[in-house]
């Protein structure tokens, strides 16, 4: 069950298996918000997913803001006899002028079975209204529509309470206490600081012992993205997320459309997973 509860925090951080609902950061695969918190409160990992993962809601669109970056997740689980279960992944990622924003991952799957490396790829088209999924392998693009919120705020611009009761406002109820910290350069770049420990009294999911499980979070104060997030939670271990190798420049304008060779399939409006007819050779923008 910890494997299982391990994996489920992680699809948070990972862009790699089709339309996620809204950290590939969801249940979850490019576009998703990740999975609910276990009972007792927000996962270590959690809270709102890792790095780009939260992509497709309004907190990922960021205008006038350029920039170009490696995302790098690790995740380390610690098991009972000492040994460790690490998993690390890269994503790609881009940003126009316009708002626009790519993600790009290489899936490597299991020597056994016998697949190449292929790549999933992300769109967020904000000027065209459009979302694309795309995977190498396939060489399909799978559009659905991108809304922005009038009232949007930009991904990092909100804050949680001070402290807040959990399910049910009892006094045992899991406490989160937020602290602000001063700013200071990370990954290169000048961030705002913002930390988060939650006690889960003891009692509360048959702990003996309270439990405390702490985020701690870097948003660039140009960019409006996270830069560094480190994340401990003992029932899981902990894990972190840093925007490395960062350049504030436009990147070029052909990243933001579906390329030649792409067979495009709308989802439907009406019903999840359903598809139009395939349009050969993507659609441009």
């Amino acid at each position: 069950m910890k494997r299982i509860a391990l994996l489920l925090a992680m699809a948070g951080a990972l862009l790699a298996q089709g339309p996620r609902g809204d950290f590939g950061m969801h249940g979850a695969g490019p576009g998703g918000r990740p999975p609910g918190p276990p009972p007792g409160g927000f996962a270590g990992r959690g809270m709102d997913g890792f790095g780009m993962g939260s992509l497709g809601g309004p907190q990922s669109y960021v205008p006038n803001a350029p920039y170009s970056a490696v995302e790098v997740v690790q995740t380390v689980e610690p098991l009972a006899d000492g040994n460790n279960i690490i998993h690390k992944s890269q994503t790609v990622v881009h940003r126009d002028g316009q708002g626009r924003v790519r993600t790009e991952q290489t899936i490597t799957p299991p020597a056994s079975s016998g697949k190449q490396p292929y790549t999933v790829t992300t769109i967020l088209d904000y000027v065209g209204g459009s979302r694309y999924v795309l995977d190498s392998s396939t060489m399909v693009a799978t559009q659905s529509q991108l809304r922005i919120p009038s009232n949007h705020t930009p991904r990092g611009g909100s804050a949680p309470p001070t402290a807040h009761r959990g399910p049910g406002g009892t006094e045992s109820s899991p406490m989160v206490v937020r602290t602000t910290l001063n700013p200071q350069m990370v990954n290169g770049v000048l961030a705002s600081g913002i930390h988060h420990v939650q006690t889960i009294p003891a009692g509360e999911i048959g702990n003996e012992k309270a439990i405390q499980v702490s985020r701690q979070m870097w948003t660039s104060n140009d960019l409006k993205v996270p830069v560094q997030i480190r994340s401990s939670d003992p029932r899981f271990g902990t894990t972190q997320m840093d925007l490395t190798n960062i350049v504030t420049a436009e990147p070029n304008a052909s990243l933001f459309v579906v390329p030649a060779g792409y067979t495009v399939k709308t989802r439907a409006a009406g019903g999840p997973g359903g598809f139009g007819g395939p349009r050969p050779g993507g659609r441009q923008h």
